[in-house]
C-alpha cells in the first residue's frame, strides 16, 4: 500500500517517536489510553477506500428499498426494545472491511461485518491527526474523507449529534463510561462538542422526561448519543431507570433501534460482490465440508465476543433451536497481509464510518483501522505482537 510512504515511515520510525505519539495522545485527552494502538498508520489508495465507501453505501441502500427486510429487521428486535418514533434510516453507519487477493492478483474488499450504531467519531480523527504530528508526515496526507477537513467534519458531528440544542442538554449516553476503554472517545467527545458524558444508570425520569445530575442539579436531556450496547446491558443485567418503550420526550442521535435493523442481521440478505456467502444458523443443518473456512457469530455481540473460527458440528448442535435464529454462518474471509512492517507483512481491516443527517446525504468521513497477524484481529488475537491494534488511514488528497 503506497510503498513509497511506507518505506520512507519504517526506515525513520524509532521506539522514542512512538513513545512521543503515545504520550501525545495520552496528553490531549488528560488520561491513559487503554485502547492498544499500532506503532505506525496505515497508507492507502484513495481508490481503494473509495471501493470500500462505495460498497457500504450501496449495502444500505440494498436493505432500505427492500420491504421484506425492513420487516423481518424491525421483527427481531426484542419487545422490551420496540421503541416509538424511529427513523427512516441510520443517524450512524459503520461498514467494516477486509481485503483480499482474487485469484487474478487483484485486491478487492469483502465485508466483514455491518452496523448501524456510532464508533470513534470523537477520537479516531485525533488519531490520524496525531500520526501526522508526532511523525512529521506529508502534508498532503488526510485521516479524513469525501475531502472533509476537520472544521468541516466537526460541523457534520456536531449537527448530527448537538443539533439545535444546547450542549448542556445533550448527553453521551453508556455504561460506566468511566470504565470503558472507549472513554477517550467519549472525552474527545465532550472536548469537541461540549457534551457531558453520562452513566445510563444514573438517569433520573419525571414524567415523559429525562435528567442527568450536573453538581447538584438537575439537567433536562433534549437529546442522547446513545452509546450504551443491548448486548451490554443483557449481558450484565443492568437495569435502567426508564422503558425503551415510554414516549420519551427526548430525541435521539441516532435512534437505537438500527443497532437491531442494520446489524449482522443483515449479512444474509445482501447480494453483493464484497459480501461472503452467509446464512443464518437456524437455515443450517450441517456444516459444509470445510468448517475451517466458515465463521459462526452471534448476532448482536461486540468485540468478537462469542466468535468462533472452524466450528464442530458438536458446537453447532450445542446450540439450542430457539436460539439458532440469533446465530450467522458466514464463509471466513481470508485477509491478505497488505501492510509491510519489520515484523512481517500484517493484515488490516478497515471501518468506513458514515454520517446520515436526517437532511443530508450518507457520507463517509473517516475510518478505523485495525492491524493484526493472528487469527483474529481482535486485541486477544494479536497479543505480544509488535505493529498492530488500532490505526488510522492516511491517503493522499492529490
Amino acid at each position: 500500500m503506497l510503498s513509497d510512504y511506507r518505506v520512507r515511515f519504517n526506515t525513520s520510525w524509532t521506539p522514542d517517536r512512538y513513545r512521543h505519539f503515545l504520550e501525545a495522545l495520552d496528553r490531549s485527552v488528560g488520561r491513559r489510553i487503554e485502547i492498544p494502538l499500532s506503532e505506525t498508520p496505515c497508507f492507502f489508495p484513495a481508490v481503494l477506500l473509495e471501493q470500500m465507501s462505495r460498497a457500504g453505501e450501496e449495502l444500505v441502500r440494498q436493505l432500505l428499498d427492500d420491504p421484506t427486510y425492513l420487516a423481518a429487521a424491525a421483527a427481531t428486535i426484542p419487545e422490551r426494545y420496540r421503541m416509538p418514533h424511529s427513523a427512516a434510516h441510520p443517524l450512524f453507519v459503520c461498514a467494516d472491511f477486509g481485503v483480499v487477493r482474487t485469484p487474478a492478483g487483484d485486491l478487492e474488499p469483502r465485508l466483514v461485518e455491518i452496523q448501524g450504531f456510532p464508533s470513534l467519531y470523537g477520537f479516531q480523527p485525533r488519531l490520524g491527526r496525531q500520526y501526522l504530528e508526532s511523525y512529521g508526515l506529508d502534508a498532503n496526507l488526510t485521516y479524513l474523507l469525501s475531502g472533509l477537513t476537520d472544521d468541516t467534519y466537526f460541523h457534520l458531528l456536531r449537527r448530527a449529534i448537538v443539533g439545535a440544542h444546547d450542549p448542556e442538554n445533550v448527553v453521551l449516553l453508556e455504561v460506566d463510561p468511566q470504565r470503558q476503554k472507549t472513554l477517550p472517545d467519549f472525552i474527545a467527545t465532550q472536548q469537541t462538542l461540549g457534551i457531558p458524558y453520562v452513566c445510563i444508570t444514573t438517569l433520573q425520569k419525571q414524567g415523559n422526561k429525562l435528567y442527568y445530575e450536573n453538581n447538584g442539579k438537575l439537567v433536562p436531556i433534549h437529546r442522547i448519543y446513545n452509546r450504551a450496547i443491548v448486548d451490554e446491558l443483557e449481558r450484565r443485567n443492568i437495569a435502567v431507570p426508564f422503558d425503551w418503550r415510554d414516549d420519551l420526550d427526548v430525541e435521539w442521535a441516532g435512534h437505537p433501534d438500527w443497532f437491531f435493523k442494520l446489524s449482522k442481521f443483515s449479512i444474509p440478505y445482501f447480494r453483493h460482490a464484497t459480501v461472503p456467502k452467509t446464512a443464518f444458523l437456524s437455515d443450517v443443518a450441517k456444516l459444509p465440508e470445510d468448517p475451517h473456512n466458515y465463521v459462526l457469530k452471534p448476532l448482536y455481540s461486540f468485540a468478537g465476543l462469542g466468535v468462533v473460527i472452524g466450528p464442530t458440528q458438536p458446537q453447532l448442535d450445542a446450540i439450542p433451536a430457539a436460539e439458532r435464529p440469533n446465530y450467522i454462518l458466514q464463509e471466513r474471509v481470508h485477509f491478505e497481509p497488505i501492510i509491510d512492517t519489520p515484523h512481517g507483512m500484517t493484515k488490516a481491516e478497515i471501518r468506513i464510518m458514515y454520517v446520515w443527517p436526517e437532511d443530508g446525504p450518507m457520507t463517509p468521513v473517516t475510518t478505523i483501522v485495525r492491524m493484526g497477524r493472528g487469527k483474529m484481529m481482535g486485541v486477544d488475537h494479536n497479543k505480544g505482537m509488535q505493529w498492530v491494534g488500532g490505526s488510522a488511514a492516511l491517503l493522499p488528497t492529490s
